[in-house]
């Protein structure tokens, strides 16, 4: 009811804003009623930003605000055309003094809060993404396409305040449960072609998201694209770092992708499996990718070395000691993975599980994971973008997520690399889920 009246007050107030030098003259009104509709304009003209609540972070107070700018402008406008129709088909005679006074008033009065609320939601909100925010500069010297991005913009950012607040709440609330803090660290492993970065980070908003809920989050720092044997090394040592500088003992891993394969075979190859409590694969093709072996297989090898001569060697200025792209690539085929299932096998001491998810269509996902959604499903049917969702699966528990309808989860949407948040599934609180159940089992 509160919000109901704030919102017709809001109204009423911008409505005499936008129109009050029309008004004026229409009701001839006398010096005091001036000062009082003044006074009343800058009052109410304030609340919008009274009106939210501050206990939020100040990155979400900033989106709302911003939004129901753009909220009061599109109210706004549809209101000042009817009470300007209604001033022109109620006069005998016009006088065009008054309404070009009127239009130059207006005008200034929208721009104000349409960029005040624009300004806002592009600087701050994460959800409109680089696609609207081109189609918002593109569209919005457009008439009648530019309303309908408005829109989509409005509708975008308050969605995006509604589940931020509701996710830090959720947080709030049980703050001091912990629901993260297991008896060993967590150390997340990235996949193939990406690097540990702290200006991107490869898991989005997750490890924020298990901090605050109690967890200790590790990265395992390793190279971008190498044979599963060399990653595994590279992790291998990276976990005896981090257990001989904490003291931990022990680490629980979180492996996206191939990432899972170069775990498994740090745990079967290395003293790493010592000091492991839990191996958790996240869309890792462990049985391997058809389509690879059908590319490897199609692609002439002078193509394949040009791409991976250029590969490495962007990768080496970013940072890469030594990248492979071949060698990366040929191990997530299927006759690679077939033979490393005979030989790499699983440790007892170990807890192995796995996660796997899949798109419902081709459009699911973003490039370059729609173009090869058709391609993987010919070959290994149903996939979220990159592996099949049969390739999963692997451990003494096997958890498969999508949505009822609509996207699906895909590659990148597992990991929040997109920072996108999915209608029916919160990938956030899919994390504090998956380690909260590591703590329970005494990880």
């Amino acid at each position: 009811m509160k919000s109901i009246l704030y919102r017709i007050g809001m109204l009423f107030s911008w409505m005499i804003i936008f129109n009050y030098y029309l008004l004026s003259k229409w009701f001839d009104f006398n010096f005091y009623i001036y000062i009082f509709m003044m006074l009343f304009i800058v009052f109410m003209g304030s609340m919008i930003m009274l009106n939210v609540d501050k206990t939020f972070p100040k990155k979400i107070i900033r989106v709302d605000k911003g939004s129901q700018l753009l909220i009061l402008f599109t109210y706004s406008l549809y209101l000042e055309i009817i009470i300007t129709g209604i001033y022109i088909f109620t006069q005998d005679v016009l006088d065009w003094n008054i309404l070009l006074t009127h239009f130059i008033g207006v005008l200034i009065l929208g721009n104000i809060i349409f960029w005040s609320g624009m300004i806002r939601v592009y600087i701050y909100s994460v959800q409109l993404g680089f696609k609207w925010r081109i189609l918002g500069f593109l569209c919005g010297w457009i008439p009648f396409i530019n309303l309908i991005v408005l829109f989509k913009i409005i509708k975008l950012t308050r969605n995006e305040v509604k589940f931020e607040k509701e996710n830090y709440l959720t947080n709030t609330s049980r703050a001091h449960d912990a629901v993260c803090q297991t008896k060993y660290p967590i150390i997340l492993i990235h996949g193939v072609f990406f690097r540990d970065s702290n200006l991107f980070n490869y898991w989005g908003r997750i490890p924020e998201q298990l901090k605050q809920n109690g967890a200790t989050v590790f990265y395992g720092e390793h190279e971008s694209a190498s044979s599963i044997e060399e990653s595994g090394l590279e992790i291998a040592k990276r976990i005896k770092v981090i257990v001989n500088e904490t003291g931990c003992e022990k680490v629980n891993i979180i492996a996206h992708s191939k990432g899972g394969l170069d775990c498994r075979y740090a745990l079967s190859n290395t003293e790493a499996k010592d000091y492991v409590a839990s191996l958790t694969t996240v869309n890792t093709p462990h049985n391997g990718c058809l389509f690879a072996d059908y590319l490897l297989e199609k692609i002439s090898p002078k193509i394949q070395n040009f791409i991976a001569n250029k590969y490495n060697a962007a990768a080496t200025r970013l940072g890469d000691k030594k990248p492979d792209f071949m060698k990366a690539v040929i191990g997530l085929t299927s006759k690679s993975c077939e033979q490393f299932n005979q030989h790499v096998l699983d440790m007892s001491t170990v807890f192995y599980q796995s996660i796997g998810s899949k798109m419902n269509h081709a459009s699911s996902g973003r490039f370059p994971l729609n173009i090869m959604y058709p391609l993987v499903k010919h070959f290994d049917g149903q996939n979220d973008g990159l592996v099949a969702a049969n390739s999963m699966e692997w451990g003494d528990e096997f958890k498969f997520v999508t949505t009822p309808k609509g996207r699906g989860i895909s590659h990148a949407d597992i990991i929040d690399l997109n920072r996108e948040n999915i209608s029916h599934f919160n990938v956030r609180e899919f994390y504090v889920e998956i380690v909260h159940d590591l703590k329970l089992r005494g990880f």
